[in-house]
């Protein structure tokens, strides 16, 4: 990997700490930027939130939004892919580029109808077999890494 930075991972309304200290850690690991819509379920001073991210979150490069809109605003050109089990495309068909969003949505919830609709061509899923849906952070794992590994 290069010294730039690599992608952007968004989360919408997190709610577990552990499971975004774990995000902030991929996204150190990867050079890439996390970047938090609110509301969160939790404070950035939790401890779960430090302990899962270890001494690592204060290298984390974060940015923090009071919504989709004002990060889509601030970022306008960039490609934005939302993941979701509500469509049939693979992030594996898609040949990410340095700078790519990747939009996860709350843990309880995923991301809203509205959202998905209207960005529908660029909905992707994770085919998985035997549950609904995986863990947050084993979720931005497996997108985020081939993102990286098609970079090579």
């Amino acid at each position: 990997m290069t010294g730039t930075k690599m992608f952007n991972v968004v989360l919408i309304e997190p709610e577990i700490p552990p499971n975004t200290g774990n995000v902030g850690r991929l996204c150190l690991a990867t050079k890439s930027t996390l970047h938090l819509v609110k509301p969160f379920g939790f404070s950035l001073d939790d401890r779960e939130l430090k302990r899962a991210g270890l001494d690592y979150w204060e290298d984390v490069d974060l940015r923090t939004w009071d919504s989709l809109d004002d990060l889509r605003r601030a970022n306008p050109s960039a490609r934005y892919f939302f993941l979701t089990t509500k469509t049939e495309r693979a992030y594996y068909d898609v040949q990410f580029e340095p700078g790519d969003f990747l939009v996860f949505g709350r843990e309880t919830k995923g991301l809203p109808e509205s959202l998905l609709n209207e960005n529908i061509d660029n909905c992707l899923t994770i085919p998985m077999h035997g549950t609904r849906s995986l863990n947050l952070a084993t979720a931005v794992a497996i997108v985020l890494f081939e993102a990286v590994r098609q970079q090579r």
